[in-house]
Protein backbone atom coordinates (compact mmCIF):
# COMPACT_ATOMS: atom_id res chain seq x y z
CA UNK A 1 0.00 0.00 0.00
CA UNK A 2 1.12 3.55 -0.57
CA UNK A 3 1.08 5.74 2.23
CA UNK A 4 2.48 8.61 1.04
CA UNK A 5 0.68 11.58 1.32
CA UNK A 6 -0.99 13.71 -1.24
CA UNK A 7 0.70 17.24 -2.27
CA UNK A 8 -1.13 19.69 -1.00
CA UNK A 9 -0.05 21.93 -4.19
CA UNK A 10 0.25 21.21 -7.99
CA UNK A 11 3.90 19.61 -8.20
CA UNK A 12 3.90 18.56 -11.77
CA UNK A 13 6.12 21.18 -12.96
CA UNK A 14 8.74 21.09 -10.18
CA UNK A 15 8.70 17.21 -10.70
CA UNK A 16 9.56 17.78 -14.19
CA UNK A 17 12.18 20.22 -13.24
CA UNK A 18 13.85 17.68 -11.22
CA UNK A 19 13.28 14.50 -13.41
CA UNK A 20 15.61 17.08 -15.89
CA UNK A 21 17.91 17.89 -13.03
CA UNK A 22 18.93 14.48 -12.60
CA UNK A 23 19.32 13.75 -15.79
CA UNK A 24 21.95 16.69 -16.67
CA UNK A 25 23.69 16.05 -13.11
CA UNK A 26 23.95 11.89 -13.96
CA UNK A 27 21.65 10.52 -11.23
CA UNK A 28 19.05 8.88 -10.69
CA UNK A 29 15.65 9.66 -8.90
CA UNK A 30 13.66 7.30 -6.66
CA UNK A 31 10.15 7.65 -5.49
CA UNK A 32 9.63 10.73 -3.82
CA UNK A 33 9.60 11.13 0.26
CA UNK A 34 6.43 10.33 2.19
CA UNK A 35 5.74 13.96 3.37
CA UNK A 36 7.23 15.96 0.51
CA UNK A 37 3.69 17.78 -0.55
CA UNK A 38 4.94 20.98 -0.20
CA UNK A 39 8.09 20.78 -2.34
CA UNK A 40 9.05 18.11 -4.91
CA UNK A 41 11.52 16.32 -3.01
CA UNK A 42 13.08 12.81 -3.43
CA UNK A 43 16.45 10.26 -3.01
CA UNK A 44 18.30 9.44 -5.62
CA UNK A 45 20.06 6.13 -5.81
CA UNK A 46 23.70 7.98 -5.09
CA UNK A 47 22.83 8.75 -2.18
CA UNK A 48 21.67 12.29 -2.49
CA UNK A 49 18.54 14.65 -2.42
CA UNK A 50 16.94 16.35 -5.15
CA UNK A 51 14.62 18.81 -4.03
CA UNK A 52 12.29 21.36 -5.74
CA UNK A 53 10.53 24.41 -3.87
CA UNK A 54 6.93 24.82 -5.09
CA UNK A 55 6.91 27.85 -7.49
CA UNK A 56 4.36 29.46 -4.78
CA UNK A 57 6.71 29.32 -2.00
CA UNK A 58 8.18 32.57 -1.58
CA UNK A 59 9.81 32.21 2.00
CA UNK A 60 12.03 29.22 0.27
CA UNK A 61 13.59 31.75 -2.06
CA UNK A 62 17.10 31.97 -0.81
CA UNK A 63 17.32 28.29 0.36
CA UNK A 64 20.15 27.74 -2.18
CA UNK A 65 21.83 30.91 -0.50
CA UNK A 66 21.81 29.48 2.85
CA UNK A 67 22.80 26.06 2.34
CA UNK A 68 25.78 27.77 0.01
CA UNK A 69 27.07 30.03 3.14
CA UNK A 70 26.30 27.07 5.67
CA UNK A 71 28.45 24.94 3.75
CA UNK A 72 27.70 21.69 5.55
CA UNK A 73 28.00 23.84 8.93
CA UNK A 74 25.03 22.63 10.98
CA UNK A 75 23.00 22.42 7.98
CA UNK A 76 22.74 19.76 4.93
CA UNK A 77 25.58 20.49 2.73
CA UNK A 78 24.64 21.31 -1.17
CA UNK A 79 26.11 19.81 -3.83
CA UNK A 80 24.45 21.41 -7.06
CA UNK A 81 22.00 23.95 -8.24
CA UNK A 82 19.97 24.66 -10.79
CA UNK A 83 17.12 27.62 -10.41
CA UNK A 84 15.21 26.30 -7.53
CA UNK A 85 16.71 22.31 -8.08
CA UNK A 86 19.02 21.29 -5.49
CA UNK A 87 20.86 18.55 -5.04
CA UNK A 88 21.89 17.70 -1.39
CA UNK A 89 23.19 15.58 1.13
CA UNK A 90 21.46 13.06 2.40
CA UNK A 91 20.83 12.77 5.97
CA UNK A 92 20.80 9.17 7.06
CA UNK A 93 19.61 7.51 9.24
CA UNK A 94 17.36 10.69 8.96
CA UNK A 95 15.43 10.02 12.03
CA UNK A 96 14.87 13.46 13.65
CA UNK A 97 14.13 14.88 16.85
CA UNK A 98 10.94 14.61 17.90
CA UNK A 99 12.00 10.59 19.15
CA UNK A 100 14.85 11.92 21.62
CA UNK A 101 13.68 13.05 25.20
CA UNK A 102 12.62 16.67 25.18
CA UNK A 103 16.06 17.77 27.39
CA UNK A 104 18.47 16.27 24.83
CA UNK A 105 16.54 17.35 21.93
CA UNK A 106 16.95 20.79 22.78
CA UNK A 107 20.41 20.63 23.59
CA UNK A 108 21.09 19.62 20.18
CA UNK A 109 18.93 21.91 18.94
CA UNK A 110 20.23 24.75 20.99
CA UNK A 111 23.80 23.89 20.05
CA UNK A 112 22.61 23.50 15.95
CA UNK A 113 21.20 26.70 16.42
CA UNK A 114 23.93 28.90 17.00
CA UNK A 115 26.07 27.30 14.35
CA UNK A 116 23.27 28.78 11.65
CA UNK A 117 22.90 32.15 13.14
CA UNK A 118 24.98 34.25 11.22
CA UNK A 119 25.35 37.75 10.23
CA UNK A 120 24.50 38.45 7.45
CA UNK A 121 22.76 40.58 4.25
CA UNK A 122 22.03 40.64 0.79
CA UNK A 123 20.99 38.51 -1.32
CA UNK A 124 19.08 37.31 2.28
CA UNK A 125 15.35 39.62 2.50
CA UNK A 126 14.52 41.08 6.27
CA UNK A 127 11.58 39.13 7.65
CA UNK A 128 10.42 42.46 9.00
CA UNK A 129 7.65 43.75 5.45
CA UNK A 130 6.93 39.58 5.05
CA UNK A 131 5.73 39.58 9.43
CA UNK A 132 3.82 42.54 8.34
CA UNK A 133 1.83 41.12 5.34
CA UNK A 134 1.60 37.51 7.25
CA UNK A 135 -0.16 39.53 10.47
CA UNK A 136 -2.57 41.18 7.61
CA UNK A 137 -3.43 38.03 6.04
CA UNK A 138 -3.97 36.18 9.49
CA UNK A 139 -6.48 39.46 10.61
CA UNK A 140 -8.69 38.60 7.56
CA UNK A 141 -9.02 35.17 8.89
CA UNK A 142 -9.97 36.48 12.25
CA UNK A 143 -6.85 35.67 14.41
CA UNK A 144 -7.73 36.70 17.88
CA UNK A 145 -4.41 37.03 18.52
CA UNK A 146 -3.09 39.51 15.95
CA UNK A 147 -4.19 42.93 17.93
CA UNK A 148 -1.70 41.82 20.35
CA UNK A 149 1.29 40.30 18.28
CA UNK A 150 0.78 43.76 16.62
CA UNK A 151 1.80 45.41 19.74
CA UNK A 152 4.58 43.26 20.04
CA UNK A 153 6.00 43.48 17.11
CA UNK A 154 6.05 47.49 17.54
CA UNK A 155 8.15 46.73 20.78
CA UNK A 156 10.24 44.20 19.07
CA UNK A 157 10.78 46.12 15.94
CA UNK A 158 12.22 43.13 14.62
CA UNK A 159 15.96 43.37 13.70
CA UNK A 160 17.62 42.45 10.45
CA UNK A 161 21.49 41.25 11.55
CA UNK A 162 20.86 37.51 11.96
CA UNK A 163 20.70 34.87 9.33
CA UNK A 164 17.75 32.65 10.81
CA UNK A 165 16.88 29.44 9.26
CA UNK A 166 13.23 30.15 9.33
CA UNK A 167 11.20 26.81 10.14
CA UNK A 168 13.76 25.98 12.57
CA UNK A 169 11.70 22.30 14.70
CA UNK A 170 12.12 19.22 15.74
CA UNK A 171 10.99 17.58 12.24
CA UNK A 172 13.51 19.71 10.60
CA UNK A 173 16.78 18.31 12.41
CA UNK A 174 17.68 15.09 11.19
CA UNK A 175 20.54 12.55 12.24
CA UNK A 176 23.22 12.51 9.70
CA UNK A 177 25.95 9.69 11.21
CA UNK A 178 27.36 10.87 14.62
CA UNK A 179 25.76 14.51 13.50
CA UNK A 180 22.28 16.03 13.35
CA UNK A 181 21.85 18.49 10.65
CA UNK A 182 18.96 21.08 9.45
CA UNK A 183 17.38 21.20 6.43
CA UNK A 184 14.19 23.13 4.41
CA UNK A 185 15.36 25.99 5.75
CA UNK A 186 13.07 29.39 4.76
CA UNK A 187 15.92 31.96 5.13
CA UNK A 188 15.35 35.14 6.86
CA UNK A 189 17.09 38.37 7.91
CA UNK A 190 15.75 38.71 11.49
CA UNK A 191 16.52 38.61 15.52
CA UNK A 192 17.72 35.25 16.33
CA UNK A 193 14.84 35.08 18.45
CA UNK A 194 12.40 34.71 15.45
CA UNK A 195 13.63 31.14 15.02
CA UNK A 196 12.67 29.59 18.41
CA UNK A 197 8.44 29.67 18.38
CA UNK A 198 8.33 26.91 15.61
CA UNK A 199 11.01 24.55 17.90
CA UNK A 200 8.57 25.76 21.10
CA UNK A 201 5.76 24.70 19.73
CA UNK A 202 6.78 21.38 17.69
CA UNK A 203 6.79 18.18 17.83
CA UNK A 204 3.72 17.95 15.62
CA UNK A 205 0.39 17.89 17.70
CA UNK A 206 1.72 20.05 21.10
CA UNK A 207 0.03 22.99 21.83
CA UNK A 208 2.22 24.41 24.19
CA UNK A 209 -0.13 22.94 27.39
CA UNK A 210 3.17 21.86 28.68
CA UNK A 211 4.45 24.71 30.43
CA UNK A 212 7.06 23.38 32.40
CA UNK A 213 8.58 21.87 29.35
CA UNK A 214 8.12 24.86 27.23
CA UNK A 215 9.46 27.10 29.91
CA UNK A 216 12.63 24.70 29.99
CA UNK A 217 13.02 25.31 26.38
CA UNK A 218 12.70 28.84 26.81
CA UNK A 219 15.52 29.29 29.17
CA UNK A 220 17.79 26.66 26.98
CA UNK A 221 17.86 29.38 24.88
CA UNK A 222 18.18 32.28 27.31
CA UNK A 223 21.54 30.58 28.55
CA UNK A 224 22.94 30.73 25.15
CA UNK A 225 22.23 34.81 24.76
CA UNK A 226 18.92 34.95 23.74
CA UNK A 227 16.92 37.71 25.43
CA UNK A 228 13.40 36.24 26.93
CA UNK A 229 11.07 38.56 26.37
CA UNK A 230 11.63 38.78 22.16
CA UNK A 231 11.96 35.21 22.31
CA UNK A 232 8.29 35.34 24.10
CA UNK A 233 7.05 38.31 21.69
CA UNK A 234 7.73 36.72 18.70
CA UNK A 235 6.24 33.71 19.47
CA UNK A 236 3.10 35.43 20.03
CA UNK A 237 4.09 37.39 17.26
CA UNK A 238 4.47 33.87 14.81
CA UNK A 239 1.60 32.40 16.73
CA UNK A 240 -1.09 34.77 15.14
CA UNK A 241 -0.13 33.70 11.89
CA UNK A 242 1.19 29.93 12.45
CA UNK A 243 -1.11 28.68 15.30
CA UNK A 244 -4.45 30.34 14.77
CA UNK A 245 -6.65 27.65 16.09
CA UNK A 246 -8.12 28.33 19.54
CA UNK A 247 -6.57 25.50 21.38
CA UNK A 248 -3.20 28.32 21.58
CA UNK A 249 -5.07 30.79 21.90
CA UNK A 250 -4.37 31.25 26.16
CA UNK A 251 -1.22 29.49 25.91
CA UNK A 252 0.22 31.71 23.75
CA UNK A 253 -1.35 34.95 25.71
CA UNK A 254 0.08 33.11 28.78
CA UNK A 255 3.88 33.72 27.61
CA UNK A 256 3.81 37.02 28.17
CA UNK A 257 1.08 37.56 31.11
Amino acid sequence: MDDRLEPMVDLTAEKRLAVSCAEVWGVELESPFKFSNVSYVAPTTEGAVIKVAWGGDDEALHEADALELWSGDGAVRLWRRSGRALLVERAVPGDDLSGLPDNKATEIAVDLARKLWRPASTPFRPVSPEVSRWLERAERGHSELVPLARELFAEVRGGADWLVHGDFHHHNILRSGERYVAIDPKPYLSDREYDVPAFLWNPMDNHLEDVAQTERRIQAFVAVGLDEFRIRAWTVIRGAYLRTGPEYVEPLKALIA
